[in-house]
């Protein structure tokens, strides 16, 4: 069960999807409680987050908005002409650290931030389909070497790509050992289940120089049963008042 804040998120969400009248869908819900424990309880001043997976990017927007960032009309412009807010994460945008959106190349990017300052922590959010790309593995190679323990990266693992299931474009298990046999300390957890993310965030790590991954198994389009793990939800290229109104009862 959704509570009321991970509730008012979504429907941010589709408010951007409504001024928009297009947008990812499936993989912005997906985030929400990913993004919000983030931003709510982790992220310090000096702290950084990548949204590597680009395209979930409106559970970024609605947290920046939340934090003051970004200003909320802004949702209502969202891919717009005279909006700030792209269908993907754009450096110019106030609280987002790296342009992202190409598959594959946030992790390297937050290495990058990883070694240059080991005073932060650099937190990398990547998709299950976007782990397909060669570019991930080698900057997992990087992060283990470096023994990066100011690097997490958070693996939304809804098990769907855009037209399939992750299993039939290209299976990914056994991932937790994957992770492991790159120098990673690897976590389990329900990438919905908000005190899970909490404490799992918590951890200290002082004493491990090991980067961390985070397997979250999560659901696509999670919040509006109609709309869970079905492809047909994963991009909008048209969004609809009916549309809206559709999400809006689902999330009742």
């Amino acid at each position: 069960m959704l509570d009321e804040r991970s509730k008012y998120l979504r429907r941010q969400i589709i408010r951007a999807l409504r001024g928009g009248g297009r947008g990812h869908v499936g993989s912005s819900f997906s985030l929400v409680e990913i993004m919000r424990v983030l931003y709510d309880d982790v992220i310090g001043p000096e702290d950084v987050c990548i949204l590597s997976k680009g395209h979930g990017c409106l559970a970024q927007y609605v947290m920046l908005v939340e934090k003051g960032l970004i200003d909320a009309l802004e949702l209502d412009r969202f891919c717009r002409s005279d909006g700030l807010l792209g269908g993907h994460p754009e450096h110019h945008i106030p609280g987002i650290a790296v342009s992202t959106g190409s598959l594959g190349h946030g992790l390297s990017l937050g290495i990058g931030m990883a070694l240059a300052s080991k005073q932060s922590r650099v937190f990398v959010v990547v998709g299950d389909g976007e782990i397909n790309e060669g570019s991930i593995w080698e900057a997992a190679l990087c992060a283990g070497k470096h023994q990066l323990s100011n690097l997490t990266v958070i693996v939304d693992y809804n098990k769907r790509q855009s037209y399939d299931a992750v299993a039939k474009v290209q299976p990914l298990e056994p991932l937790a050992l994957k992770w492991r046999a790159f120098g990673f300390t690897v976590r389990l957890l329900d990438g919905h289940h908000v005190r899970q993310l909490q404490s799992c965030l918590r951890e200290p790590r002082a004493t491990e120089r090991k980067p961390w991954v985070m397997i979250c198994d999560t659901v696509k389009g999670k919040g509006v049963a109609e709309i869970e793990n079905h492809p047909l939800w994963h991009h909008k290229d048209v969004f609809t008042a009916d549309d809206a109104a559709r999400l809006e009862a689902g999330l009742a």
